[in-house]
């Protein structure tokens, strides 16, 4: 049984929100009392999931569009700010999962694809949300590593080096705002069950739970938790972080 977060009347944003992990996340933060800002380049599941939202009584707006393009970035706060009056949560998900070979038969194509959304996508989110929040002097941010931000795998360096990335990104950024009233942090998740992890051949796959000593496949939903606790008070004292949700495999 997870717990149960009070965010009546706070404004949450929420990259990646059309499907999997940041489509269940977003879910997470209406049924705890905020409302959306909700951000993916998929418009036609994004507005699926914003409909969702709304008929169980919350509000969630929609833009539609590449997360490493800055002006997006600005143009989400801004409309948080224009519907909403703040912004005070931001999970900052979108991600892809890029090339999966030796990192001698990856392009240079494939690898600024998967750096322009899962590094340069956080970063503009991040500092546009960042911006806003200095001068409320309050807010919550969470930035989505992995697991691939923790370790390296074979066959996938563009996607760890990415990942690794974004943690050293959370962590200058929480320093910097540190003493503002805001918090920064990023969760890496091990083997989720999203779109994402479908992608990933069946049999790879199962070699790779032999390694996530839980056993299993991680939800959306246990994701969630994670993001909601850190952006709640009951984490205050926790800044910089990247949390491990990934059933024990960075225990080894």
């Amino acid at each position: 049984m997870n717990p149960t977060y009070n965010f009546k009347d706070q404004v949450a944003l929420v990259t990646g929100a059309a499907s999997g992990m940041g489509r269940v996340t977003a879910k997470a933060f209406a049924e705890a009392g905020a409302v959306l800002v909700l951000i993916d380049r998929d418009e036609e599941k994004l507005r699926a999931t914003a409909r969702e939202i709304t008929a169980t009584g919350r509000q969630a707006i929609t833009l539609a569009g590449d997360v490493s393009d800055e002006q997006l970035a600005k143009a989400a706060v801004d409309r948080a700010l224009a519907e909403f009056g703040r912004l005070d949560m931001a999970y900052n998900n979108a991600g892809i999962l890029g090339p999966m070979c030796p990192l001698t038969e990856e392009t240079g194509e494939g690898y600024d694809a998967v750096n322009a959304v899962n590094l340069r996508g956080i970063w503009t989110f991040l500092k546009h949300e960042l911006i806003q929040m200095k001068k409320q002097g309050s807010g919550a941010i969470v930035n989505c590593s992995s697991l691939g931000g923790l370790v390296g795998l074979p066959g996938r360096a563009a996607y760890h080096a990415t990942k690794h990335g974004v943690i050293g990104l959370t962590k200058s950024a929480a320093l910097d705002v540190a003493a503002l009233g805001i918090r920064v942090n990023a969760i890496c998740p091990g083997c989720i069950d999203t779109p994402m992890g479908e992608a990933i051949d069946p049999a790879a796959m199962k070699e790779f739970l032999k390694e996530q000593p839980i056993g299993r496949m991680g939800t959306s939903e246990e994701i969630a938790a994670a993001v909601l606790w850190l952006c709640s008070p009951a984490s205050s004292f926790v800044l910089g972080v990247a949390l491990p949700v990934d059933g024990g495999f960075t225990a080894h």
